[in-house]
Formats: C-alpha cells, structure tokens, sequence
C-alpha cells in the first residue's frame, strides 16, 4: 500500500465556511480568491468553491483537498482545525469562523471537478 504523505490521491478534506452580507458577497468573493484561495491552490491537491445566496446573507464555503495531515499542516500550521483569518475578513464576513472543519475522505465515486458559472 502506498505510504499517504507521498500519495497524489486526496485523503482528507478541510472544510471551511463564512458568511457575509449580500450586498458584499461579489466583493468578498473576489478578496477571498485574490488572497485566500490562490495561495491554497498552490499548496492543496485539488480546491473546491461554492457559494449559496440567501436573502439574509451569502454562504461561502471552501472545501481543500490533501494527501495526508502533515501536507496540510505543512500550510495550515501545527493545528490545522485553526483558523487563520485574512486581514479583511473582520470587515467583510457576518461573524469569524472559529474552526474548520476536518474529514478523512473514504470512498470518492465518479468525477467531480469542473467550471461552473
């Protein structure tokens, strides 16, 4: 069996969610991909995007991939459940996450990935 830390096949997902004001949605999109997602791109096998408008606020929610723990530690630090706020998110989220969520992925069907406008 091949040893995780070196596997290119994503083991574990960190799952992170926020949610900001409507009428700040598009602007904190943008932010977020300039700031938090592209850094995360570089580092994660595979990064996922989505996001649900809603009359009281719009949800955010980033789902990485990893091939083991110590890959995402390597870009999350020692804890990797800890969240480490971009500058601006005070300013444009409702309420700082606290934590992220972490999963072991065990059984992955079909293919998921693409665009989608």
């Amino acid at each position: 069996m091949p040893d995780a830390s070196t596997s290119t096949q994503p083991r574990i997902a960190r799952i992170w969610r926020g949610r900001t004001r409507p009428e700040r949605a598009d602007e904190y999109e943008a932010y977020n991909y300039e700031v938090g997602i592209k850094p995360l791109i570089e580092q994660a096998l595979g990064v996922q995007t989505f996001r649900e408008d809603r009359a009281e606020a719009t949800e955010f929610v980033t789902i990485s991939y990893w091939a083991s723990l110590a890959a995402m530690q390597s870009f999350a630090g020692a804890d990797p459940t800890q969240i480490h706020h971009l500058e601006r998110d005070p300013e444009l989220l409702i309420e700082l996450p606290s934590s992220v969520q972490i999963l072991r992925l065990r059984h992955s069907h079909g293919h998921v990935g693409g665009e989608a406008g």
